[in-house]
């Protein structure tokens, strides 16, 4: 019965990491490397044994990284301030409290404003934005991905390990 509920649970955190891949306010990543773990531990390593978990931790430690440094990047690349970097970390942060929209649009208008401030014109203040915006953007996606592929290889593992 036991074991029931941590599959349950594993499962739960699998599902939850997935949604947390495109929603900043949910740790994704290790959301889903700690289910898989959580269905190793209770399989005994019988499937999922050190190899697959050490390969599937690497994708997940690459994918954390990715997530915090793809919006900073995208801001660097179009020559961001350091006003725009903290109105980009800034917005993002105050934009988990209003939903989709708020993850959408608060690191562009972050970037936007801390751009602003620094005195650059507000051609310049959107451009960073967007450079931003898309960084920000292309890590999401690259996080998505990884996540996908962190749960192919934990099929993979459970059929063939």
């Amino acid at each position: 019965m036991m074991d029931i509920a941590l599959y349950v649970l594993a499962a739960l955190l699998i599902v939850g990491g997935m949604a947390g891949a495109v929603l900043p306010t949910l740790p994704g990543i290790p959301m889903i490397f700690g289910g898989i773990w959580l269905v190793a531990a209770v399989d005994h390593y019988r499937h999922l044994g050190l190899w697959w978990l050490l390969i599937i931790g690497a994708l997940g430690s690459i994918g954390v990284i990715v997530d915090f440094i793809a919006s900073a990047l995208g801001a660097r690349r179009v020559g961001a301030s350091r006003l725009a970097l903290w109105g980009a970390s800034l917005g993002t942060l105050i934009g988990m409290f209003f939903g989709v929209p708020g993850l959408l649009f608060g690191p562009f208008v972050g970037a936007l404003l801390g751009e602003l401030a620094s005195g650059n014109s507000v051609l310049r203040s959107a451009h960073v934005g967007v450079g931003t915006w898309l960084g920000l953007l292309f890590g999401t996606l690259l996080k998505l991905v990884i996540s996908f592929v962190m749960v192919g290889l934990f099929g993979l593992a459970l059929m063939f390990g």
